[in-house]
């Protein structure tokens, strides 16, 4: 008779959070002037957001299939002040398509 091996459970992932941003943001988040990003409290984001642990972000600065994307860590969503999310961003952990423009 065979013995059954426990099976290892694989670590949870957390989710990503998937933002589109204008390039002047954009620009500034890939510098790391840009610390945290902001979302208004209306009901679109407070069903994204509230309740939700996320461990990345991927910010993309257009909808083409090569547009500039960059994966950054998310540290902590909170409300920071009535009618405003304010979303922690951590370390840049990827940036593809992306060529800084001069100001």
């Amino acid at each position: 008779m065979k013995r059954k091996l426990p099976t290892q459970r694989p670590k949870a992932k957390r989710a990503v959070l998937h933002l589109t941003l204008h390039r002047e943001f954009f620009d500034l988040i890939a510098e790391g002037r840009k610390k945290t990003e902001y979302r208004e409290d209306k009901p679109y984001w407070r069903s994204r957001l509230v309740g939700r642990e996320y461990g990345e972000i991927v910010f993309r600065n257009g909808y083409l299939p090569r547009a500039p994307l960059m994966r950054v860590q998310c540290v902590s969503i909170r409300k920071d002040r009535p009618g405003r999310f304010a979303i922690r961003l951590g370390k840049i952990l990827e940036v593809k398509n992306y060529k800084h423009r001069d100001r």
